[in-house]
């Protein structure tokens, strides 16, 4: 066991995270055989603290070196009024099984059960590492994800989508429904998350909504464009018919680029479509929380930027 201190983050770590974070997650992806995932480096990782510092302030833990100071691992959180959710978390392969990600983990479960709430996150299933990890913490898998990608042509896609024409950009009048809409769907609710996309700070969010045929909205599905992340998420929708026209509509937002998204496996006509379109997989995430958790009532479509849940 190598020793260390756990300690807020300050503005100062930010280019040692953004190494730490590149580092870590390159590491793991070569360890499978895959390239790396954050090819432009740390300056591409930085993404990450300024996004997560602008919405939770003082929400990033590391593991430090006492003697030389170096960052050993870190781990970012989300506050919410009904949960906890697990951010992005990270130990440099120098200190693989010292101990690192264990005690992250305690401090975050600890800061939750003080405030007597569960903890959620969304971790990948290839990582047994990482899953062992969760579940010998008291975390169970509540549902799994399908990792899809589409190559969207430069001209935007050539398939047509039954819905789209109900899609449009979020408002920031949405935001009371849209937090209603999520509760009843996945049982959480993150207001600043939402206002958050439609403010749109660095030009790099998009957020839409589809309108219900009797009114009123049933979806909502955002995005991000950047060289350190190109997603879709988070969102929820109704019935998978409307989660489609949502995922059309940011597809093709995003025209020349190869999006990632998550969509829940046993969502049969959804996850059709979307090999109709082209998508094809490229990894499987899980679902997990730690604590009580409300059954999920339609279509959840996680992210990793900021992590949901």
């Amino acid at each position: 066991m190598s020793a260390f201190t756990l300690r807020t983050a300050t503005d100062r770590d930010r280019p040692a995270l953004a190494a730490l974070i590149c580092d870590s997650t390159n590491a793991w992806y070569a360890k499978q055989g895959k390239p790396a995932i954050f090819p432009g480096g740390p300056a591409t990782t930085t993404l990450f603290a300024e996004v997560y510092e602008t919405l939770d302030p003082g929400c990033c833990v590391v593991a430090e070196d006492p003697v030389s100071g170096r960052l050993m691992g870190s781990c970012f959180f989300h506050p919410r009024p009904t949960h906890v959710a697990l951010g992005i978390m990270n130990v440099h392969p120098d200190f693989f099984g010292a101990g690192v990600a264990r005690a992250l983990l305690g401090h975050v479960t600890a800061l939750a059960d003080a405030q007597h709430q569960p903890v959620r996150l969304v971790s990948s299933a290839q990582n047994l590492d990482s899953f062992s990890l969760y579940t010998r913490a008291g975390f169970v898998p509540r549902c799994t994800y399908q990792d899809m990608y589409v190559d969207v042509p430069a001209s935007g896609l050539t398939v047509a989508c039954p819905g789209r024409e109900r899609v449009r950009p979020a408002r920031f009048s949405d935001v009371p429904e849209l937090v209603m809409l999520e509760e009843s769907i996945s049982g959480i609710r993150r207001e600043q998350d939402w206002r958050f996309f439609i403010a749109n700070p660095g030009d790099i969010w998009g957020l839409s909504v589809i309108a219900g045929v009797d009114g009123g909205i049933d979806g909502v599905l955002g995005s991000v464009c950047h060289p350190g992340s190109t997603m879709l998420g988070p969102g929820v929708a109704r019935d998978e018919a409307s989660a489609a026209a949502l995922i059309h509509a940011r597809l093709d937002a995003l025209r020349g680029k190869k999006p990632v998204f998550l969509v829940p496996c046993d969502r049969g006509d959804l996850v059709r479509t979307l090999y109709g379109w082209g998508a094809r997989n490229c990894e499987i995430h899980l679902l997990q929380v730690r604590g009580h958790a409300e059954p999920l009532r339609g279509v959840t479509m996680p992210t990793f930027m900021p992590e949901t849940g």
